[in-house]
């Protein structure tokens, strides 16, 4: 979804129309799942807060402004609701772990939420935010061994590493957008990014 198609369903929302709503979920649910559920490590938490993303969605389009890129307000949203989460359960130690300031912090993520499945390359399966094979596809031996193989590339990665691949690929984010949303210098995301995708290489993908 581009910017200006952002917008237009952002206007559409101030005027309560909520297939607006569904047209911005249909484009970014998955996504922001996976976001949330990347820092959250918890199924369950993570659908409760990306419902609770798309009502805040909704009440607050009024304060909405366009013109700052769609990818990183909606990207914004969802590590400060999941942040809060985190707070709101006593869980602070984790915050440090997976947004952190200095260092590389810990590697506080599991290989099935580092990974957004699917077939084809590295930059197909990362661009996949349904996070799994489209119900009609058959699976087949060879797409098993891609995805085991790049479950176990992206576990050799560590925070914020995943993310800026994630965000990178998934929704194409400018590395200045990136580092907004994690609150990190863009010198160290574009550190990161190239040790990150070192790492993938020497793993055998290609990008």
């Amino acid at each position: 979804m581009e910017d200006n198609r952002f917008d237009l369903c952002m206007e559409r929302l101030k005027a309560g129309d909520k297939d607006a709503l569904r047209e911005i979920y249909t484009a970014y649910g998955p996504y922001i799942f996976h976001f949330i559920l990347g820092i959250l490590k918890s199924r369950e938490d993570a659908e409760d807060v990306t419902s609770e993303f798309f009502i805040r969605l909704w009440k607050s389009a009024e304060k909405y402004k366009p013109g700052g890129g769609h990818k990183t307000y909606i990207t914004t949203i969802a590590r400060n609701m999941a942040i809060d989460h985190l707070r709101s359960r006593g869980k602070e130690s984790l915050i440090e772990d997976i947004f952190p300031q200095n260092g590389e912090g810990s590697d506080v993520y599991t290989t099935e939420e580092r990974i957004v499945a699917g077939e084809g390359g590295a930059v197909g399966m990362l661009n996949d935010a349904d996070g799994g094979v489209p119900e009609d596809a058959d699976v087949t031996a060879e797409s098993a061994v891609q995805k085991v193989a790049m479950e176990e590339a992206l576990s050799k990665l560590k925070p914020p590493e995943p993310q800026i691949i994630h965000m990178k690929f998934a929704l194409d984010m400018t590395f200045a957008e990136i580092a907004q949303v994690l609150m990190i210098p863009l010198g160290t995301v574009t550190w990161k990014y190239r040790e990150a995708i070192g790492k993938l290489r020497r793993c055998g993908y290609a990008f």
